[in-house]
């Protein structure tokens, strides 16, 4: 295949992972909205879709720079790793949308990089220090997603605790733009891998010479990642917002601050986290600060179980990825 025809086909099946992204993480953002009844479910993915699309132009590009030349040796990325990577993330998200599983797209792209590479090059392929970067990113987010929710919700809960029962108008109101700014951060952190991915697409195949992020690359990446929103991964909306314990707009308010500060403060440092793992456990950390007993953590199980398979299957399912596509490119 010509280069010409190799980058068009990247960038297609990078940008219908960035729509799976947007379709199934769509969640993370309008989930406690529409449980907590603050806004339509239409509305509330308007406005997730809008901010989705904003984010990467107001927070800057650093996670796409990490995904995208901190994660292994530049000689050992070809065309066929990156195809491998892209169509294993997009698999596994299909997989864990079915049975509305809050799986991390982030952990699912990275996974897909390690086994193609490894396959492909071998372990000492691998950037120890920039996977050292993700690793924390990845791993500790969700610790400290707990920790956020829980400490929100304790603050909130002091400074209301002489309200009456109208306060849950204000929470209801807040969470319009407390739901926006979390958006902002899920698209400034999830819509970055995409970039990185293509950029790195364009660097191997020769298309420019260093890994900078073309103004192109954001327009597509963003709109795709919006677009995927729009449309709702409603199984895991279910997920979310009414199986560990019923949302109210306390609850919903506290959890898109803690989230989206952890986001964001992520992102602005160039960690790829996992967006759906942060908001979880956000979610968790909110309702163990008023009552734990309220919280039915028998559905952790299954976000903990995708949170250990992610990567090691999506970089299983990659390495055999690999051998196809690179007998085909």
């Amino acid at each position: 295949m010509s280069s010409l025809a190799l980058i068009a086909l990247l960038i297609a099946i990078a940008l219908a992972f960035d729509f799976l992204n947007g379709f199934h993480d769509s969640a993370n953002v309008v989930a406690t909205i529409i449980s907590s009844q603050a806004m339509s479910p239409r509305d509330a993915l308007l406005l997730a879709a809008i901010a989705n699309f904003v984010g990467p132009f107001v927070f800057g590009v650093a996670v796409a720079k990490t995904i995208g030349s901190e994660v292994a040796l530049p000689s050992a990325i070809t065309i066929a790793v990156v195809l491998a990577a892209l169509l294993s993330a997009s698999a596994w998200n299909l997989i864990t949308w079915y049975f509305g599983i809050p799986a991390s797209s982030s952990h699912a792209l990275i996974g897909g990089l390690l086994g193609a590479v490894i396959l492909g090059s071998g372990v000492g392929a691998l950037e120890l220090a920039g996977l050292a970067k993700v690793a924390i990113a990845l791993f500790t987010s969700p610790l400290i997603g707990f920790a956020a929710g829980y400490l929100v919700m304790w603050l909130t809960r002091q400074m209301s605790r002489d309200a009456t029962p109208k306060v849950n108008v204000l929470f209801k109101r807040a969470q319009l733009p407390t739901g926006f700014i979390l958006a902002l951060s899920h698209g400034t952190n999830d819509a970055q891998k995409t970039m990185g991915i293509i950029t790195l697409g364009l660097v191997v195949l020769g298309f420019q010479p260093t890994f900078e992020v073309p103004w192109w690359v954001i327009v597509i990446s963003a709109a795709a990642i919006g677009l995927g929103t729009v449309f709702g991964g409603w199984r895991i909306i279910n997920t979310l917002g009414r199986k560990f314990y019923r949302i109210r707009p306390i609850h919903s308010f506290s959890t898109q601050i803690a989230s989206a500060a952890v986001i964001l403060g992520a992102s602005l440092l160039g960690g790829p986290v996992s967006t759906t793992h942060v908001v979880s456990m956000s979610v968790l950390g909110v309702g163990a600060a008023e009552r734990a007993s309220q919280v039915r953590w028998g559905v952790l199980s299954d976000i903990v179980l995708a949170w250990l398979l992610t990567i090691p299957a999506t970089a299983a399912l990659s390495a055999l990825l690999y051998l196809v596509v690179r007998n085909l490119v």
